[in-house]
């Protein structure tokens, strides 16, 4: 059993910059990264709108600056992956790895969300070299040139529509035809009304084309079987986002999709001396530099708690 003032479970932007500002309150921060150090930046390559880095910065580049930073103002950062907690009474209790026991003071939860992926081969291959989960993020890469993006919510919608605005042409591929779109009716007549959006329906993705790079992707029609290939040079994958957040399920109030609720304009969770940063809180705009953001407020709120807590 170890006793620790502030546990931060998981890093990426959120933990990281939560590290940062507790090490600096004297919270003596330990941090556990969990099965993704770094978090989904480090599957990103050139990271161009993050404040600070002119020249723009390899995304996992980027996450060894966080980490650095964090230790050089005294945080305990270690591998490791929470796998059960008790928040029944206080101090709390964590499990590390099913084995390492840990009670905290006050935690704050960054383990944030994984994109969900078609399960291609070719995609997870060409992950970071034309294929992508955030066209916010990497289609400024693929301006003037013709890109596709597989989905058909309100998320792929206004991706689609984001990527018309940069690229010559945008192939969107979804699985129903029009009465199963899921998308509200406003996106999808914005999405119509765009000329240079195509859409594929009853269309699923066989194959991404390319050995180092997107070249193409191959789509067959589920209704007539026709297989065709279509030159793109980026491919973006907006079928939805899974907060890591199952662990806390039962302790903490989440939305229908497992985001974690927390108190707006604070990372405060349900539970007094539990804070959420990232986007395991934050399925809305999901970016590096909202996460650090919340990560900060995070470390704010948990240097308040303790300290009224030691005060009563």
């Amino acid at each position: 059993m170890e006793k620790v003032h502030c546990l931060i479970i998981g890093s990426g932007p959120a933990g990281y910059t939560a590290a940062i500002y507790a090490s600096r309150a004297n919270l003596k921060p330990v941090l556990y990264q969990g099965i993704q150090p770094g978090g989904q930046l480090t599957i990103t390559t050139e990271v161009e709108n993050y404040p600070g880095y002119p020249e723009g910065i390899q995304g996992p580049e980027m996450m060894v600056d966080f980490e650095k930073q964090a230790a050089r103002m005294g945080a305990d950062i270690r591998y490791g992956l929470a796998t059960k907690v008790d928040f029944s009474k206080q101090p709390f209790k964590v499990w590390i790895d099913e084995e390492k026991e840990i009670e905290a003071d006050s935690i704050i939860i960054a383990t944030g969300a994984s994109a969900k992926w078609l399960g291609l081969p070719s995609e997870e291959r060409l992950n970071g070299f034309g294929v992508s989960a955030c066209a916010v993020c990497d289609g400024f890469f693929f301006r003037t040139k013709e890109v596709a993006i597989v989905g058909a919510g309100d998320t792929a919608c206004e991706e689609a529509i984001y990527l018309s605005k940069l690229c010559s042409t945008v192939h969107m591929i979804v699985r129903k035809d029009e009465s199963g779109m899921k998308a509200s009716k406003v996106m999808q007549d914005r999405v119509k009304a765009t000329p240079n959006i195509k859409i594929y329906w009853n269309s699923v993705t066989e194959e991404i084309v390319g050995e180092n790079k997107v070249e193409a992707m191959r789509i067959k029609n589920i209704v007539t079987n026709e297989i065709q290939e279509v030159p793109v040079q980026g491919f973006f994958v907006a079928i939805g986002h899974q907060p890591n957040s199952d662990i806390f399920k039962g302790w903490l109030t989440m939305d229908e999709a497992g985001y974690i609720q927390t108190i707006p304009g604070t990372s405060k969770t349900n539970i007094e001396g539990v804070f959420a940063a990232g986007d395991v809180q934050d399925k809305i705009y999901r970016q590096a530099v909202t996460a650090a953001g919340s990560g900060c407020m995070a470390a704010l709120d948990a240097e308040r708690y303790l300290s009224a807590k030691e005060h009563v």
